[in-house]
C-alpha cells in the first residue's frame, strides 16, 4: 500500500512493516496458528458430530472452549511478564502440539465425548498466553510507534482473514482425508510455528524487576486491574471496547436463523455471517491509512456509529439490503484498531502481560455472553427483532459513555505516545539475540498531554476527581466476532 501523508505526518506503508528485521516470519506464525486453531475446532467438532449425531453436542465443542480461554488469558498472561514473549510463544506452541498428538490417539482409539471436550478444554487454556505474547513480541519489533500501529493494523487485518480461511481449510481437508490427517495438519502448524520461533531472534524490551513486583498468579489479575483502574483514560477505553460487544456480536448470532426465516437458499446464512467480516476488513485498511492521531480522534464517532445500521434489519428488508446494512456495521468497527493499539502502548511495558492478559478474557467473556444474550432474545422475539434490540441497548450505552468520554485526555496521550523520541542511550542495552534492545514506551503516568489530568489517586470509579479509580481497557482479538 502506498505511503499517506496528512498534515505533514507520515503513515508508514505495509511494505515498510514487513520489511522491518523478523517481523515476517514471526507474521507467518501468527497465521499458522490462527489456520491450527480453527481446523482443530472444526475437526473435533466434526468428529463428535459423527460419533453423537447431537447438534448440540457439536455447538459444545465450540462453547466449551471459551470458559478454558477466559481462564487461560486471565491466570497465564502474567507469565508473559515473566519471561520473553518469544520464549513464551515457543513454550505455547509445543504444549499444544503435544495436546493435539493427546488429541489424535484419543480420537482414534475411543469415542469418548467428555476425554475429548476435556482435552479441547485443557488445549484452549494452556493457549491463553499466546495472543498476549504475540502483542507483547510486536512492540519489541518495532520501537518505532508509527511502524507499531501500523504492523498492529496489518496483523489485525490479517486475523480476519485467516478466520475465514482456517474455517474453509479446516471444512475441505476434514471431508477430503478425514479427521486423523487433520489433527496432524493442526498439530504440524504448532511444531513449524515452535521452530521458526527458535531461529528468530527478535529485540528484546528491557524491564526492570522493580517496576512491577510479581505475586502469583491470581494476584497478578489483581494487580492487573488495579493498573487499569489508575488511569481514567484506560477505565473509558476498556468500557467502549465492552460496551460494543452487543452490536457486534448479534449479526454474527442470528445471521442463521435470519436467512432460513427469509430464503429457502442455504447459501445466504453463511453470506451473513461473512458480512460483519468483509466490511472489517474494508474498514481496517481505509482507517489503517490515516496517522494515528486521526485514527484515535475518530474512535467515539465511529463507535456511535456502528449500531446505526443494524437499525435496518428491524423492518426485515430485502435480504441484500440486510447484507449490505451488516457490512456496514463490521466497517465501522475498525475503530477497535485504535482503540487496541493506543491501549497497548499506554500500559507500562512491565505489566503489559498482565494487563492484556485481564482485559482479553474480559473482552472475551463479554462477547460470549452478549452472542448468547442476542440468540436468548431471538428465541423469544425473532432474529431481525434481536439484532434492532441489541443495536438500540448498545447505542443507547454508547451515548451515556460519549458524555463522560476523556477525549482532551486521550487525545494527549496519544500526541505524547507518538512523539516520543527513542532514547538513544537505551540502543545500548543488549537485547535476546539482538545487538539493540526497545526502549520502553512511557506508560500513560509519564506522559505529559497538553491539557490538565487530575491526579490519579483523586479520581473516583468513573474518573472523576473525588475519589478511587476503576475500569479497565480492550482486547487484541480480531475486530468482529471470532
Amino acid at each position: 500500500m502506498a505511503t499517506g501523508r496528512d498534515d505533514s505526518v507520515t503513515v508508514p506503508s505495509f511494505s515498510e512493516v514487513l520489511r522491518a528485521p523478523v517481523f515476517l516470519p514471526v507474521f507467518a506464525v501468527a497465521t499458522l496458528s490462527t489456520w491450527g486453531d480453527y481446523i482443530a475446532r472444526i475437526t473435533v467438532a466434526a468428529v463428535v458430530y459423527s460419533w453423537t449425531g447431537s447438534a448440540l453436542a457439536t455447538a459444545a465443542t465450540f462453547a466449551v472452549s471459551l470458559v478454558p480461554s477466559i481462564l487461560g488469558r486471565a491466570l497465564l498472561s502474567p507469565l508473559c511478564d515473566r519471561m520473553p514473549p518469544r520464549v513464551c510463544l515457543v513454550g505455547t506452541h509445543l504444549i499444544r502440539a503435544a495436546l493435539v498428538g493427546v488429541l489424535i490417539v484419543a480420537v482414534g482409539a475411543t469415542t469418548s465425548l467428555w476425554l475429548v471436550l476435556a482435552l479441547v478444554a485443557v488445549l484452549e487454556f494452556v493457549g491463553g498466553p499466546a495472543v498476549t505474547a504475540g502483542q507483547m513480541l510486536l512492540t519489541d519489533i518495532f520501537p518505532d510507534r508509527r511502524l507499531y500501529s501500523r504492523a498492529f493494523g496489518l496483523t489485525t487485518l490479517a486475523a480476519q482473514v485467516n478466520q475465514a480461511i482456517g474455517l474453509a481449510i479446516g471444512g475441505a481437508v476434514v471431508g477430503l482425508v478425514g479427521d486423523i490427517k487433520t489433527l496432524l495438519m493442526d498439530l504440524g502448524t504448532f511444531v513449524v510455528g515452535a521452530v521458526i520461533l527458535m531461529v528468530v531472534r527478535p529485540p528484546k524490551s528491557v524491564v526492570k524487576a522493580e517496576d512491577a513486583p510479581l505475586s502469583g498468579l491470581v494476584g497478578d489479575v489483581g494487580q492487573a486491574w488495579r493498573q487499569i483502574r489508575s488511569s481514567r483514560v484506560l477505565t473509558y477505553m476498556l468500557m467502549l471496547s465492552l460496551a460494543s460487544a452487543l452490536a457486534i456480536a448479534a449479526p454474527e448470532a442470528v445471521a442463521l436463523p435470519y436467512a432460513a426465516q427469509h430464503s429457502p437458499s442455504p447459501n445466504w446464512g453463511g453470506l451473513l455471517m461473512a458480512a460483519p467480516i468483509l466490511g472489517a476488513v474494508v474498514g481496517l485498511l481505509v482507517i489503517g491509512r490515516l496517522p494515528a492521531e486521526r485514527q484515535s480522534a475518530l474512535v467515539l464517532r465511529l463507535a456511535l456509529l456502528t449500531p446505526l445500521p443494524l437499525l435496518v434489519t428491524i423492518f426485515e428488508p430485502n435480504l441484500v439490503v440486510v447484507w449490505l446494512a451488516w457490512f456496514l456495521c463490521g466497517a465501522l468497527q475498525s475503530y477497535m484498531l485504535p482503540l487496541q493499539a493506543a491501549f497497548t502502548l499506554l500500559v507500562p511495558t512491565a505489566m503489559r502481560g498482565r494487563v492484556f492478559g485481564l482485559a482479553g478474557a474480559l473482552s472475551v467473556g463479554v462477547t460470549g455472553a452478549c452472542f448468547l444474550g442476542a440468540g436468548w432474545v431471538s428465541e423469544r422475539t425473532t432474529p431481525a427483532a434481536s439484532v434492532g434490540i441489541c443495536a438500540v441497548v448498545t447505542l443507547g450505552v454508547l451515548v451515556l459513555l460519549a458524555a463522560r468520554w476523556p477525549k482532551e485526555e486521550l487525545a494527549g496521550s496519544v500526541r505524547a505516545t507518538f512523539t516520543i523520541c527513542p532514547d538513544a542511550a537505551d540502543e545500548d542495552e543488549a537485547g535476546e539475540g539482538s545487538a539493540t534492545a526497545r526502549p520502553d514506551p512511557a506508560p500513560l503516568a509519564d506522559l505529559a498531554p497538553p491539557v490538565d489530568m487530575a491526579p490519579l489517586a483523586d479520581l473516583t470509579p468513573m474518573g472523576v476527581p473525588g475519589g478511587r479509580p476503576t475500569g479497565g481497557a480492550g482486547d487484541t482479538r480480531p475486530v468482529s466476532g471470532g
